[in-house]
């Protein structure tokens, strides 16, 4: 963990990574790996173990100091285990229930993605399939055509790369996906590349 960031609040951190010093999230969700871990030792998931609940608390953890506003929230980890459990809790009531698609994910798919290199923030499906020339809107006929096309996405994707694309779709970008799968960055950032193309491929023979 890197001591740069040791002696500030974690209020102060916050402040600076809103000012775009963007590591200090991966010192953040290092800082509080640990509060994650005790947690889900307290919960039981049905089908999965602790490595899954760790992971769910982990995005409950990003999610944190993605949405954590010190003048409208209290202190940040307050705030933090608050998200933390909720992400967890929500988890273990989803495994007690017949998993199935994500039809939240349906707003998530075509609403913008995270900015590009170039800080375009095209919607996902855009920036995935480089669909630039044709209306994305012809995708969303109804919700019958949305199951049909990302139950393809995830057929066609390994589990591994489901779990990349699910935390994608978080805001999360490829460095910090690694560090909530335990994986390496680079394994990380090819598999991103793998559903890339993937879903290009997917999203063009579905036009």
């Amino acid at each position: 963990m890197s001591n740069r960031y040791k002696g500030y609040t974690d209020e102060e951190l916050i402040v600076m990574l809103r000012d775009g010093d963007n590591a200090v999230t991966d010192f953040i969700m290092e800082k509080y790996k640990n509060l994650v871990k005790s947690k889900a030792k307290s919960m039981f998931i049905i089908g999965g173990d602790e490595d899954d609940l760790i992971q769910e608390g982990m995005i409950g953890l990003f999610k944190a100091i993605r949405d954590y506003d010190s003048g409208r929230d209290a202190s940040f980890f307050t705030f933090a285990e608050l998200c933390i459990s909720r992400q967890m809790y929500n988890a273990v009531q989803a495994s007690g229930r017949k998993k199935h698609g994500p039809l939240n994910s349906y707003v998530s798919l075509y609403s913008g993605s995270e900015e590009d290199e170039e800080g375009s923030g095209k919607p996902l499906v855009e920036t995935l399939a480089d669909i630039t020339e044709d209306n994305p809107e012809k995708l969303l006929i109804d919700k019958e055509n949305y199951k049909r096309l990302w139950k393809k996405i995830e057929e066609a994707l390994s589990p591994l790369e489901n779990q990349v694309l699910d935390l994608y779709l978080t805001g999360m970008s490829y460095v910090q996906i690694a560090k909530v799968l335990g994986r390496d960055e680079k394994s990380t950032d090819n598999a991103l590349n793998r559903i890339k193309t993937k879903v290009k491929r997917i999203t063009k023979d579905e036009k």
